[in-house]
């Protein structure tokens, strides 16, 4: 291997600082064509690896809301209930959610294009094996969603970690902005392709298979396109400054790190409300038009999908005005206070929550005054995504940024959208008192209420991380190793890592 190329690539097997430092620059040593940063990845290719991740993460979410956009459809296929159809959603977040953290590990330590590739691989052919469930097979269809969630983890996981090592200060926050663009329109997407596809083929497993082809085209842009940078290399302290610690004292780390725990809380509200709103939505659309007499009930497939088309819309146009208007605010208030990131993270979810609240009260009297409601209550729910990873990277210093998003995934899915459609669905069930059309629409919207509630929650814990979001940053900006930091010592030709108060004893 040339040094160009050994300078280009990570070992996937790699360990420490292996394949990711700087190489030796003797004569002889080819130069690259163009001019590249210390990341060792060049500006063009820099953009172009962000493009391709901005696809990756579309397709990840318009992959998990495909099956919201068909819920009628599985529902009446399968004959369930809506504490049932809560559990599609649940096992694919319990699933994603535990093996985060695993994905963190190695990826704060191996070769995180490889790892992505296998994941999402993986990812696209279990997607592919769900369309093809009959309807005797229920559980199945509960284990391949939960099986796509192994493949999303691999990913969601280690890709804001890439952009964070290729970007910093104000342009960070603009790569980070356009990626977490894809969340909201991926979500969309998601809704329309699935209820498109359906309303197209008569068949709900089709919107299934539209995903999968564009997942291995993702795996082939990703093995030729992305490039690996060095972590931490174009900041302050780049990585081989820095000494990798074990996983239980990087948890430790974060767990004393105010800003990051109060933070995760905060998302964990937002992921609460959209993922209660995303599964569960278009269905109370649905149910509000029957209990109307505007639609008719879903008595043979394929079922009235244009709910899930317009809230897909909706989300779409939502979400690219919330995460700009979001980023766009907070630029502007950092000119006048340090603290500005949590305060409009906090003043997007109070200001969400009355019109979310309204969206569901009002659903029953007008539904054009219903759809208002929900677009407005989106755009402030969305001013969050784009602002939230970026204080996380930079109140976490750059050798545990995937453990840190891996433990903010566990704890936001956790305590958030993992039990929050579940949760809507049984609290649904449990209100019920017959199997009318009323109190099939009455019960989903006393349990939807819970999300405004759950709103105002999130909104005082980013109030709590703007007391502390100054000390935190310049701490993780300013970090010096402690005393009894490991050193480098030669053995076998080869570094390895001891503490300094073992070398002194």
């Amino acid at each position: 291997v040339s040094k160009l190329d050994y300078k280009y690539t990570t070992p996937f097997f790699s360990d420490d600082n292996e394949g990711e430092g700087p190489t030796d620059n003797g004569v002889g040593s080819p130069q690259p064509e163009e001019e590249e940063s210390a990341s060792g990845v060049s500006d063009k290719r820099a953009k172009l690896t962000v493009a391709v991740l901005c696809y990756i993460n579309l397709l990840n979410y318009m992959d998990r809301f495909t099956v919201a956009g068909v819920l009628p459809d599985i529902e009446h296929f399968f004959s369930i209930s809506d504490g049932t159809s809560g559990l599609l959603q649940t096992v694919f977040i319990c699933s994603y959610m535990f093996l985060a953290p695993l994905f963190g590990y190695l990826g704060d330590r191996y070769n995180r294009k490889l790892i992505m590739c296998v994941g999402i691989f993986f990812w696209s052919l279990v997607t592919l094996a769900s369309s093809f469930i009959g309807k005797d097979h229920f559980w199945a269809l509960l284990l391949t969603r939960g099986l796509v969630g192994v493949g999303e983890a691999s990913y969601s996981t280690i890709a804001p970690t890439i952009i964070a090592d290729l970007f910093i200060k104000e342009k960070r926050t603009n790569m980070l902005s356009v990626f977490y663009f894809a969340i909201p329109v991926g979500s969309g997407l998601g809704y329309i392709v699935g209820s498109e596809v359906d309303d197209v083929t008569g068949d709900w497993h089709w919107a299934l298979r539209v995903t999968p082809g564009l997942g291995l085209l993702a795996v082939i842009l990703l093995l030729f396109v992305v490039q690996e940078p060095k972590r931490g290399a174009i900041e302050a302290h780049p990585e081989h400054t820095l000494h990798r610690t074990s996983w239980l004292a990087d948890i430790k780390a974060l767990c004393r790190n105010p800003s990051f725990v109060l933070s995760t809380f905060g998302f964990t509200t937002v992921a609460f409300v959209t993922g209660s709103l995303a599964l569960w939505a278009p269905a109370f659309l649905f149910r509000a038009g029957v209990f109307t007499g505007e639609k008719q009930p879903c008595l043979k497939a394929p079922c009235d999908n244009s709910d899930s088309l317009i809230f897909g819309i909706i989300t779409v146009v939502t979400g690219i005005l919330g995460v700009a208007s979001g980023v766009q605010v907070s630029k502007m208030l950092r000119i006048k206070t340090p603290r500005a990131d949590p305060l409009v993270c906090a003043a997007g979810l109070l200001l969400a929550a009355p019109f979310l609240y309204l969206s569901i009260m009002f659903a029953q009297a007008s539904t054009v005054a219903t759809y208002i409601f929900i677009f407005l209550g989106e755009t402030f729910l969305s001013m969050n995504w784009a602002i939230v990873a970026d204080i996380l990277l930079y109140v976490v210093i750059p050798t545990r940024r995937s453990t840190a998003e891996a433990f903010q995934i566990v704890l936001s899915h956790l305590l958030g959208d993992a039990i929050s459609p579940y949760l809507i669905g049984v609290v649904s069930d449990s209100i019920k008192k017959s199997d009318s059309y009323m109190w099939e629409f009455r019960s989903l919207q006393m349990s939807l209420l819970l999300c405004s509630f759950v709103a105002v929650g999130g909104g005082a814990f980013f109030l709590a991380t703007a007391l502390f979001i100054e000390k935190d940053r310049h701490l993780a900006e300013n970090y010096v190793p402690s005393d009894d930091a490991p050193i480098v010592v030669p053995k076998r030709g080869r570094s390895t890592k001891v503490s300094v108060s073992s070398v002194l004893i």
